[in-house]
């Protein structure tokens, strides 16, 4: 089976949790530019969801690209992984509204932790239908970056307990971490 339609069902599910993410924003009662200080962090939360979902759509896209086909347990590591992005407008939203608080702080972060587990899950299933010698298993490499993530996600959600801005402020490390797509990929297509 080839992985167009699980590029467009996945592609479907994202646009509408970007869009789901969005309706969270809610325009203030009043006119004035201080009525827009308590949306600021909800705001902040959004733009922040937002790019961790364009991270995950943009590598998503070049890792398929290196792919042929696809098998059932691929696809179900594909749901795996849009289960985990799923709950990020919840998180995004909680977070948001109580962006100094530590369970939504933590909770957000333990969500991009197992969002960032799945893609490897659905990156080594993609890699052992493919072969060992493929071009996304050579693309791919040791993937120091997705280990230092997962690192820092759980530093995060520890110190999310003590100094939620803190734990903020590593999940925005992590974002300007994969901001640029995944250059080895890059480098695979080019060359392949």
């Amino acid at each position: 089976m080839t992985t167009t339609r699980m590029e467009a069902f996945s592609d479907g599910v994202i646009a509408i949790l970007i869009t789901i993410m969005v309706l969270e924003l809610h325009a203030p009662d009043a006119v004035t530019w201080q009525a827009l200080r308590p949306i600021v962090p909800v705001f902040f939360a959004y733009v922040l969801s937002f790019v961790f979902l364009g991270i995950y759509w943009a590598n998503h896209h070049h890792m398929l690209q290196l792919v042929d086909r696809v098998n059932g347990g691929i696809l179900w590591a594909n749901l795996h992984l849009l289960f985990w992005l799923s709950l990020i407008p919840f998180t995004t939203a909680w977070m948001g509204e109580h962006h100094q608080a530590s369970r939504p702080t933590a909770l957000y972060g333990i969500v991009l932790l197992f969002s960032g587990a799945a893609y490897t899950i659905l990156q080594r299933a993609l890699i052992r239908e493919q072969g060992p010698q493929s071009r996304l298993a050579r693309a791919i490499g040791r993937d120091a970056k997705a280990f230092i993530s997962v690192a820092i996600y759980a530093v995060a959600i520890l110190c999310a307990f003590y100094h939620p801005g803190v734990s903020q402020l590593l999940y925005l490390a992590v974002v300007l971490m994969w901001l640029v797509p995944d250059r080895r990929i890059e480098k695979e297509l080019r060359h392949g």
